[in-house]
């Protein structure tokens, strides 16, 4: 019988255990050993991928932890960590293209031998294997035809963002800088923080793969902030594949993301007056309309409508729902204290954005809190929404 499991598959590493940053800047509690506690017993995630395995520092740290017992294998590929929670091996590399457009791209490899290799073979021409996401000096298509000898899931990353992603910085369609045979190997599309399904499905080369939402995670706190659903029949690398695929029964049920005006990146920005797009028209220029200047990172929202083959999302029959959740990061007044006081009582953040009644919140959190998390829950909370780097927030009234 098919379950249902919580994953979050873009997870970062910062440190090593013996001391040596894999990402920098980000905390020195996100170690693996951490990342793994945070996922399983605050979070509540059943599957988490973490991104930095590429680097022989992560490697080791993996080792060792299999070497304890706290990591077992599992027969059909990944790791359980106290029989609980799937550890998926991935990597996430920067590739440039030929006009000179950088995007990330997710890997997941099924064990450490083949991951191990895997960042062998890649150290040729990544220049500091160690660190996390560095470019590794190759288009998109040729990163695609070395993976996917490694039985990878090749997934891109966060693909509208400005900066480093397909369609941010790359290319208006994918079938621009990717053969038919490419596109058929990449095993899903990962929005970012910054769109949601409604977005993404107005642009129609999109229609086949399967979407996911993960955190991005650059601190332990952030870990699920974005998540999905998966119907599996066990926890393992190939029941993952497969929901990805949407074969034997295998999906994606559901995806859970910030609503996207929370993303630090969902409207155009003005980095030197300051300004973010609010209107449908005035992200869409090259120069900023409150001070002319030509810096102006584009949104996310601003560049689907630029580029967007239709004006509505189009869905497909496959697309599941997709839920808004708000972090207990972006409640206000929400601190340490109360926050641990919450996850005391209701054993994981899941419990408390989603389920938790009314009156057991108020009891810890007091009224005004417990109407922030309320109306977060219901999609009713006010937001300004972020862009160039700066997250949205919710309005405090």
């Amino acid at each position: 019988m098919l379950k249902q499991y919580f994953a979050d598959l873009h997870i970062h590493v910062g440190m090593s255990e013996s001391g040596k940053w894999v990402k920098i800047p980000t905390s020195r509690q996100l170690t693996v050993r951490g990342i793994l506690s945070e996922a399983t017993d605050r979070k509540g995630m059943n599957i988490i991928g973490i991104v930095d395995a590429l680097s022989p520092l992560v490697l080791a740290d993996i080792k060792k932890l299999t070497a304890e017992g706290l990591l077992v294998p599992v027969p059909n590929g990944g790791y359980l960590y106290k029989e609980k929670t799937l550890l998926l091996l991935g990597a996430e590399i920067e590739t440039r293209e030929e006009g000179g457009g950088l995007a990330h791209t997710l890997v997941f490899i099924p064990d450490l031998p083949t991951m191990a290799a895997f960042s062998a073979y890649m150290s040729q021409f990544i220049r500091n294997i160690s660190l996390s996401s560095q470019n590794a000096h190759m288009p998109l298509q040729k990163l695609i035809a070395i993976a996917g000898s490694f039985d990878a899931l090749i997934i891109p990353a966060h693909v509208f963002t400005p900066h480093k992603s397909v369609y941010g910085a790359c290319c208006t369609r994918l079938s621009q800088i990717l053969s038919e045979q490419e596109l058929s190997r990449l095993a899903a599309i990962e929005l970012g923080l910054s769109a949601d399904s409604d977005l993404a499905d107005r642009i129609g080369e999109l229609a086949g793969y399967t979407f996911i939402t993960n955190s991005d995670a650059h601190s332990l706190d952030k870990i699920a902030r974005e998540y999905n659903i998966f119907s599996l029949l066990e926890l393992s690398f190939r029941e993952v594949a497969q929901a990805l695929a949407r074969t034997a029964g295998r999906q994606v049920r559901a995806n859970y993301g910030l609503n996207p005006r929370l993303g630090k990146y969902h409207r155009t920005f003005c980095p030197v007056c300051g300004f973010i797009a609010t209107s449908g028209g005035d992200g869409d220029g090259t120069c900023c309309p409150e001070c002319n200047s030509p810096r102006l990172i584009t949104g996310v929202y601003d560049r689907i409508n630029h580029i967007a083959n239709y004006l509505k999302p189009q869905h497909p029959l496959h697309r599941p729902d997709y839920f808004y959740q708000v972090p207990l990061e972006f409640i206000p007044g929400l601190g340490k204290k109360i926050k641990d006081r919450l996850l005391a009582e209701f054993k994981t953040e899941m419990a408390i954005v989603h389920t938790a009644g009314r009156a057991e919140l108020n009891q810890i959190a007091g009224t005004k809190i417990t109407a922030f998390i309320m109306r977060a829950r219901a999609g009713t909370a006010a937001i300004a929404a972020g862009g160039g780097g700066i997250y949205g927030r919710l309005a405090k009234t």
